[in-house]
């Protein structure tokens, strides 16, 4: 039997069980519902986050499929994926900026909860942006009334933290992690062609070790 190099088309298409695809999905579910929201919809940027959170989901697939046969294909459009999402993320830091709305950093109590949860569906995310919203009308209530409950939830958080606010701070975390997931990818893709070469490189191995066996 063929050692996994020596095969003349390896394993491949995987891409479900890639973590980055799975990430990549989500954002793309997420985006098509933060775009029917909040976004106008007869403005070019709908069209083009959408079709930016698309490509990543589509390209990361793509490239999977056809490393079978091109690794050099695979490549190119995890590259592909990896700049569109980088597009996304420029949208969504637009619309918080462009707004006025707060930018969370990572180490914001509100992203660290959201991170913990490891949301896999566009349900969770939305039940985290609900108990969120929430936690800050309590807090807000609480000043109201003169209580003095810790919340968790840093004061300079909760100014205009909108639902549209939390959600692009959100997509904007998972688009964090996808990328660099992606990055990775790209670096391992990157070493596996030089080392091993493509389709070509592997046909004429596969050839010369079935005539050295003849």
């Amino acid at each position: 039997m063929m050692s996994e190099p020596d095969k003349l088309i390896p394993e491949h298409g995987g891409y479900r069980k890639l973590k980055s695809f799975q990430l990549a999905q989500l954002i793309y579910d997420i985006t098509v519902r933060f775009c029917d929201k909040y976004i106008d919809q007869f403005s070019r940027t709908k069209d083009q986050m959408i079709q930016a959170a698309r490509s990543g989901v589509q390209n990361i697939a793509e490239g999977s499929q056809a490393s079978g046969t091109s690794k050099k294909t695979e490549l190119r459009l995890t590259n592909v994926a990896r700049a569109s999402l980088e597009e996304l993320r420029l949208d969504y830091e637009n619309f918080l900026r462009h707004r006025g709305l707060a930018r969370l950093a990572p180490d914001d109590p509100i992203l660290q909860r959201f991170k913990a949860l490891r949301c896999k569906t566009l349900a969770e995310v939305r039940n985290w942006i609900e108990q969120e919203r929430k936690l800050i009308e309590d807090r807000d209530g609480s000043k109201q009334t003169g209580k003095d409950i810790n919340m968790s939830v840093d004061a300079s958080s909760c100014k205009s933290l909108s639902s549209s606010s939390l959600a692009a701070n959100g997509v904007l975390s998972l688009l964090n992690v996808t990328c660099y997931l992606l990055d990775r990818q790209l670096s391992g893709q990157t070493e596996t062609f030089e080392n091993e070469g493509g389709f070509t490189e592997r046909l004429y191995r596969v050839r010369t070790q079935n005539r050295r066996k003849k």
